[in-house]
């Protein structure tokens, strides 16, 4: 795409991701790009938007992202819906501490752009409580599915049990923890179908972010119209 037909886009836009695949479903090689505004003398870039050109016709659609701008905007095209036609999986970071991460999906079948995938309302979708409890034990559930998962402290050594536990193993005050929005999301093919599943992390936090306990892995699958949760699982660290 170097003298490609951008050119009044690209006085202030330039492309910053691309990739091809059919994603309109006509069985021709779709061109699909990221677009957004660097910034000078920083990795940031603002504005990023969606463009797919139609490897048929040449039709270009642009499609604004609700959230556009950070670090490292990349794309993945995939079958995320098993109508063998690939989806276009958005993956902008946030550049924060926490790791957090903006995700989108969209389906373009027929030149049609449709959301499969928001992390906002991923976000909203999956809340969790986490609680210490007496013995050196943390309670995190989550809504969503109402599990409950224990992890046990001892790994974290003497130092840190002895600032929030007395001799008898009891909390000296009550301590709520928290999980990090939407830190990382991977297509993975359990089935070996040639269909995409999703994998989610969000981080498990204690006191503070850089207290980590753990995260929580969900997996998501799509199902009739939306993506539902196929399986979760708690991944501790080791000692």
């Amino acid at each position: 795409m170097d003298d490609y037909d951008f050119r009044a886009y690209r006085v202030v836009s330039s492309i910053v991701s691309s990739a091809q695949g059919d994603v309109t479903g006509d069985g021709i090689l779709d061109h699909v790009y990221l677009t957004g505004i660097r910034t000078q003398d920083s990795p940031f870039i603002q504005e990023i938007t969606l463009v797919v050109q139609d490897g048929g016709r040449g039709r270009i659609t642009r499609v604004p992202l609700q959230e556009n701008a950070g670090y490292n905007p990349r794309l993945f095209l995939g079958d995320f819906t098993g109508n063998r036609v690939s989806d276009i999986l958005i993956s902008i970071d946030s550049g924060g501490s926490g790791g957090i991460m903006y995700h989108y999906i969209y389906s373009f079948v027929n030149n049609m752009p449709r959301l499969l995938f928001d992390f906002n309302r991923y976000n909203e979708t999956y809340s969790y409580e986490v609680t210490y409890k007496d013995n050196f034990k943390v309670e995190a559930i989550s809504k969503a599915n109402q599990k409950k998962y224990i992890i046990d402290l001892t790994y974290k050594g003497a130092d840190y049990l002895n600032e929030i536990y007395d001799a008898n193993g009891k909390l000296k005050q009550p301590i709520s923890g928290f999980v990090n929005p939407l830190s990382g999301l991977y297509p993975v093919d359990f089935d070996s179908n040639q269909v995409y599943e999703l994998l989610a992390y969000q981080k498990i936090a204690g006191r503070y972010n850089a207290d980590s306990l753990g995260y929580y892995l969900n997996t998501l699958a799509w199902r009739g119209n939306q993506f539902t949760l196929a399986n979760q699982n708690v991944a501790i660290f080791g000692a």
